[in-house]
């Protein structure tokens, strides 16, 4: 880049975007938008990813931020960063989905808005002359974004720029959250001061106040566990992986020995064969025994966990036996402590915890404990682990069977890298079925989940797969994801995208026979009943068109850019397409593959059982339970 000390916006902000380490911008063209474009392609490194759809746009920058933040080499100066770029009015208006998303679960994205010019504005104004994308209220798509974004700004003078941009870039990396910039078409090749230095995150500093307490809440934790039996569990939450505090976690967890279970966002955050390691609850749709041992505990610690519905599935109340440090805070029982960070927390209740107990004082079988109270679990955390992987299977595919073969399938492909094992996937899961199935995948070493957990925007991981992949290519991770059918129908040509860059994810469309079964559960639980059919109880609004969606591999690939589609309903189908994406030299894995996996209509996660038992009495002579195994 230019070393004058003058240079034109549209280059400020790409030297901005290189030096945080970004090396792809996702979004969808337009002339406003364009010569920033060419200015990125000319002067930086940072590569252009056009998409189908805006929004597509925004889950793939959203998946890229991810996986950077987790990566090791953020060590190294990157900053854990993504960003889209679409034009104003009707493309950030598509995008507005894919960053309430981002906002609502802390990832830090940069959202460029391509606007009009500043003349346009000015005749908009005066005569009320309306130039593509506009409406008729000038700071509509600024006032939008304020709702979703911790900062907001329309850049329309040159000389204020530089200024506007490194606040909002700053703020991002230091709330990681999304930024939002608006920047008028002419401002773009108009001159400015060149950037100086480099940006960095403003961490909030430790006050004198901070550290009393911070001290009262680690004070009030060691009593919690003393007052409940010495005989506490940790809930790893989303936080310990957005801010990046996975290696405090586990020193906590291996110096205390606390048996720990995870939040489904926060899911492989650190190795699930960590000893402790007691699957993932998710309130009482956990696995079966999850929550059993989870409740067999004396109290709970909550480490960056969310309360959401979906982590406290069916819970309404943590109780006076919980802590929970998130949101800058601690709550242990009735009592708060506020601006406690995490980061800060974490070393000291490991320390606290070693000096009053002594070093892996916390060892426990909650599993074992639950079953020789009579509780039917397995009888210990490795029966239960252990039964997560592999068959029997039924000949049909099911949703708790087809993830079981493919904790199987990548526990097989775990090879000994340098110094480490590792897994040449990275697994993302959408909404609804898909996300309560695949919470229960048995992760092996160096494998991470991505899920949208508590935004659930359907049709999330067919984009943000391609942000994984491009983030993950530096170490040759594939995305491996799982759908249902009506949420691939929302985003499925975001493959397209995945084809025409070379990348190589394998997307599971779960199709339970064209129906949106989560709905359906959440409205209706009783039709998945023993017992009831199809004609009883089912509704309309929860049909889908039918797709054949192993075929849409021949739109969207070509003898050029191969992509292959391939349907399967039974174990040994599956077992022979797994056989296949395991053998690099199989011509499958040449590009991305479509997998339409057919499911019963009655089919459901296993861990969605309590819907049904608490809200459906049983007919005369047929069982409450439905058919989930």
């Amino acid at each position: 880049m230019s070393s004058t000390k003058t240079c034109t916006v549209a280059e400020y902000l790409a030297i901005r975007l290189e030096q945080l380490g970004i090396t792809h911008l996702f979004g969808v063209p337009g002339n406003h938008l364009g010569p920033f474009l060419s200015t990125l392609h000319e002067k930086t490194k940072v590569r252009w990813v056009g998409t189908p759809t805006e929004g597509g746009a925004g889950q793939a920058a959203d998946g890229y931020a991810r996986v950077k933040v987790a990566d090791a080499e953020i060590a190294l100066g990157e900053q854990g960063i993504g960003a889209v770029a679409v034009t104003y009015g009707v493309g950030a208006f598509n995008l507005l989905n894919a960053i309430g998303g981002a906002y609502t679960e802390y990832v830090p994205l940069i959202a460029i808005n391509a606007a009009p010019t500043y003349e346009q504005w000015l005749n908009q104004r005066a005569i009320g002359l309306l130039t593509s994308h506009m409406s008729q209220r000038p700071e509509s798509n600024l006032d939008v974004y304020r709702q979703v974004t911790v900062d907001a700004q329309t850049l329309s003078n040159p000389g204020l720029a530089p200024g506007q941009i490194d606040g909002a870039l700053t703020a991002c990396l230091s709330h990681r959250r999304p930024v939002y910039l608006e920047v008028m078409e002419d401002v773009w090749e108009a001159r400015c001061p060149a950037p100086r230095g480099r940006l960095s995150r403003r961490e909030r500093p430790l006050t004198p106040q901070n550290e009393r307490m911070l001290a009262a809440a680690v004070a009030a934790c060691v009593k919690l566990v003393h007052d409940h039996g010495n005989k506490p569990i940790l809930w790893a939450g989303e936080e310990i992986d957005r801010f990046n505090l996975a290696a405090e976690f586990e020193q906590l967890v291996r110096d205390t020995r606390i048996p720990y279970c995870t939040t489904v966002g926060a899911k492989s955050v650190i190795s699930e064969y960590t000893p402790g390691f007691s699957g993932v609850y998710n309130g009482k749709a956990s696995q079966p025994g999850v929550a059993e041992a989870f409740h067999k505990a004396g109290c709970r610690i909550g480490l960056g966990s969310w309360a959401t519905s979906k982590n406290l599935g069916g819970m309404r109340s943590i109780g006076d036996d919980w802590a929970v440090a998130a949101h800058e805070g601690v709550h242990v029982g009735a009592s708060y402590f506020p601006d406690v960070q995490l980061a800060q927390f974490l070393p000291a209740l490991r320390e606290a915890f070693v000096e009053e107990f002594g070093a892996g004082a916390f060892a426990a079988d909650y599993f074992a404990d639950a079953h020789k109270a009579g509780l039917d679990v397995p009888g210990s955390t490795d029966a239960y682990l252990t039964s997560l992987i592999g068959g029997p299977y039924p000949e049909i595919v099911t949703y708790d069977s087809l993830f079981r073969h493919l904790s199987a399938f990548l526990e097989a492909q775990v090879t000994d890298g340098p110094g480490e094992r590792t897994t040449p996937f990275t697994v993302l899961s959408d909404a609804a079925f898909a996300l309560i199935g695949s919470m229960n995948l048995r992760m092996p070493e160096r494998a991470s989940y991505v899920a949208q957990n508590s935004w659930l925007s359907i049709g999330y991981s067919v984009g943000a797969a391609t942000g994984v992949a491009l983030g993950r290519s530096h170490a040759r991770k594939r995305p491996l994801v799982f759908v249902g059918d009506g949420s691939f129908q929302e985003t499925c040509q975001e493959m397209s995208t995945h084809v025409r860059h070379g990348l190589r994810p394998v997307v599971f469309v779960l199709d339970n026979a064209g129906f949106y079964g989560i709905e359906q559960m959440l409205v209706h639980p009783c039709y998945y009943k023993d017992g009831v059919p199809d004609s009883d109880g089912a509704d309309f609004y929860n049909e889908l068109h039918p797709w054949r969606y192993d075929k849409l591999a021949e739109v969207f690939g070509s003898e050029k850019d191969p992509m292959t589609g391939v349907a399967v309903r039974k174990h040994n189908e599956l077992a022979a397409l797994l056989g296949q994406i395991a053998d690099p030299t199989d011509p499958i894995n040449q590009g991305p593959i479509v997998v339409r996996v057919s499911l019963e209509r009655h089919d459901y996660p296993e861990a969605l059982r309590y819907k049904i038992t608490e809200n459906c009495p049983p007919r005369a002579g047929v069982s409450s339970e439905g058919t989930a195994r």
